[in-house]
């Protein structure tokens, strides 16, 4: 059962994890990650930067080219500048098709790892004790409570666990919040400049000498 109680644990975190970072910065990371690989999406995207250099370099030389004194090569530039124009966008749509099919994917498969876990692990689990409490520690209407919906009386249920993982998992964030922002706080506190304090005051004998 401890693999089970683990697993619980591991679901609030990584649900935690994603309502923090949010959705669209995962999916941005693994984005990157699988255009890392070599994979026919990958080639097409190095092919698209590619021709993206190529279509600036031809940019430039078409604005810095006239069109009156130098028109048969003003032509030739133009006509690849379109050409190229035409190639990007035709790619940069197949991308972002390409990458809104990947987001979907993702976010299905986060959906089913995190919040469709959340509610099939209590439903599949409900009469499973997670472990039992010490007998004769706690009253009749605790152990019921805590056994709570179909675990037998006397031992944490899974809903029980699970709510105090959640539990446990926000305080531990509130706290790593907290001190990383005295930490920050107090590094800024020492990078602010001695004479943000104030200038020091003069004497009697240097404020006379100054009023003579």
């Amino acid at each position: 059962m401890l693999s089970l109680l683990l697993l619980v644990l591991l679901v609030e975190l990584g649900t935690h994890f994603v309502n923090t970072v949010g959705a669209a910065t995962i999916n941005n990371l693994l984005w990157s990650l699988y255009l890392a690989l070599p994979t026919q999406t990958s080639k097409q995207a190095a092919e698209n930067q590619k021709l993206q250099k190529e279509y600036l370099t031809i940019r430039r030389d078409l604005n810095a080219t006239s069109s009156q004194d130098q028109f048969a090569k003003w032509a030739k530039l133009r006509r690849q500048h379109d050409k190229m124009l035409e190639q990007l966008e035709k790619m940069k749509s197949s991308h972002e098709a390409t990458k809104s099919k990947f987001d979907t994917y993702v976010n299905i498969l986060r959906w089913l790892a995190t919040t469709g876990l959340k509610f099939l692990l209590p439903f599949w689990y409900a009469k499973q004790p997670m472990f039992w409490l010490p007998k004769g520690w706690f009253p009749y209407y605790v152990e019921w409570i805590l056994s709570f919906p179909r675990a037998p009386v006397g031992s944490v249920s899974i809903a029980s666990w699970q709510t105090a993982c959640t539990g446990v998992v926000l305080l531990f964030s509130d706290t790593i919040t907290a001190v990383l922002g005295l930490i920050v706080g107090a590094k800024v506190a020492e990078k602010q400049p001695a004479a943000e304090k104030g200038p020091i005051p003069q004497s009697r004998e240097a404020r006379n000498k100054k009023d003579s």
